[in-house]
């Protein structure tokens, strides 16, 4: 469990009870873009703490919900019937439209925290300072950039390309080929001249290193459907020896594995409410006893049918009522049906996300939950996808097998491995693979897309081909552009 205490300061940092100060916490000074910021290397470490206060705003998180677990086959909108249901629900259906709530959200704070990224990659070359620490802050705002601009890219294509704090009033879109390249010359510098996670100290944890900025590449890769380039840059993550998968399965997502060895790039949070805290396992947390947070993102009983029988994970994935963790009996909210029925069929029942469940006594310690962005199970999945890809199934069985080992824990009876060579069908034991390992993790809307499949796994939710691939341009920014931004097809 983190201690941490708050303490009053020039710039309210927050600081651990260790008395080690968390980057993290850092909130940024005033307006970064004003003209006498930054000018001192000190200036220049704020400026680089700043960029990462965008992966821990709420709406971050595709607009504050889950909504890509909500539109995948994984997952419905959750919390009771009706709460939120105009606000969420459409996403469920695939009958959201270009004001949908949420969509501005994301996109600001994607650009918020592109902004911030430019601030430092702007201003910061021009201060006097050591050239190695230089470099470094570079790379943290550069792999931070590329992220930021791959969320956008990935969910609305080809987007306003804004490299600089200056930018002009009206700028148009790029192509998704434009922004890409973008994204792929950011994380390339960035995997150039970050240290590896093993260089840092615990007061520098979560900081992005070089193998988050070659994990990203290749999941960047494997979205565009380049093996040879996923292949190569998850081989160099997986041979750097920085990382392994954690024992206990749970323990990848749980308290137990912050910053742990299986952890790639995860966003630092404390426990408590507002600055300094995730809000994005509050949003999701049990509803009603405990009172853990508003339980949005249901598990579906697709997803709970699609696990192999005994499979570990699936109980580590899924909080049932009547279970009990960490003491605390889960009773569940009195105002969400425990089943809901569809001409006399059970189609969903009460549940929770157990992949952000966070030990504590309230919706606050909830708070405190560090989501994973990028795992080492994730990792050697990409690896294996590539390989099979590039014709070489004998390797792409080792690294699917070293995930399934972990998954079973030592129970041999269980999950035995996989010894299928053909190439379509070891395609898709890995995709299903990667649905059990990945769940509620956010990754398997995008991976049928990506695959091909959202139409037909989809389609009876609502999916439309050549629409839901990528999402609308939030119409307030359209209305903003006055002309110079032009909607996605079909919207």
């Amino acid at each position: 469990m983190k201690t941490k205490i708050t303490v009053s300061l020039l710039l309210a940092s927050l600081l651990f009870a260790t008395g080690c100060e968390d980057f993290l916490q850092k909130d940024p000074q005033g307006e970064l873009t004003q003209e006498a910021f930054p000018e001192t290397a000190t200036d220049a470490l704020l400026a680089t703490n700043a960029v990462y206060v965008s992966v821990r705003n709420w709406a971050y998180h595709s607009g504050g919900y889950p909504i890509m677990d909500i539109m995948s086959d994984d997952a419905h909108k959750g919390s009771n019937p009706n709460d939120q249901l105009p606000t969420i629900g459409p996403y469920e259906t695939f009958s959201h439209t270009t004001t949908q709530d949420g969509l501005d959200r994301w996109w600001s704070a994607l650009y918020e925290g592109i902004k911030r990224a430019n601030v430092v990659l702007e201003k910061v070359p021009g201060i006097d300072m050591d050239v190695d620490l230089r470099n470094r802050y570079l790379a943290e705002a550069s792999f931070l950039r590329g992220l930021y601009y791959f969320d956008l890219v990935r969910a609305f294509g080809g987007v306003p390309k804004i490299t600089t704090t200056t930018p002009e009033t009206k700028v148009a879109r790029s192509t998704d080929n434009e922004i890409y390249e973008l994204v792929i010359s950011d994380l390339e510098f960035a995997a150039q001249h970050l240290p590896e996670k093993s260089f840092y100290g615990p007061e520098d944890a979560g900081r992005a290193t070089r193998g988050a900025a070659k994990a990203l590449l290749a999941r960047v890769y494997l979205f565009l459907g380049n093996f040879e380039e996923v292949e190569s840059y998850a081989l160099e993550v997986i041979i750097s020896d920085e990382y392994d998968l954690e024992p206990v399965f749970a323990d990848a997502n749980g308290v137990y594995g912050e910053h742990g060895v299986e952890s790639v790039f995860e966003i630092g949070a404390m426990e408590v409410e507002g600055a300094g805290g995730n809000q994005y396992a509050n949003t999701q947390g049990v509803r009603g006893s405990p009172n853990r947070g508003w339980g949005f993102n249901r598990p579906s009983l697709d997803l709970r049918n699609s696990f192999e029988p005994g499979d570990p994970r699936l109980d580590a994935t899924i909080i049932d009522l009547g279970e009990t963790l960490d003491g605390i009996l889960i009773i569940g909210d009195g105002t969400t049906p425990d089943e809901v029925l569809d001409n006399g069929t059970v189609v969903e029942v009460e549940c929770y996300n157990q992949k952000v469940w966070y030990p504590g006594a309230s919706t606050i310690t909830q708070w405190g939950h560090n989501r994973r962005l990028i795992r080492y199970a994730d990792v050697l999945l990409m690896a294996a996808e590539a390989l099979n890809e590039n014709d070489n199934p004998d390797d792409a069985l080792l690294y699917l097998n070293e995930v399934r080992a972990r998954a079973r824990e030592g129970n041999t009876s269980i999950l035995p491995d996989i010894t299928v060579t053909d190439k379509s069908e070891l395609r898709n034991i890995i995709l299903e693979e990667r649905r059990h390992e990945l769940a509620l993790e956010g990754h398997r809307f995008w991976d049928l897309v990506r695959t091909g499949r959202a139409s037909t796994v989809l389609g009876p939710m609502g999916f439309e081909t050549g629409k839901h691939e990528l999402f609308p341009i939030p119409q307030n920014e359209i209305d903003i552009s006055q002309g110079s931004l032009q909607q996605n097809p079909n919207w």
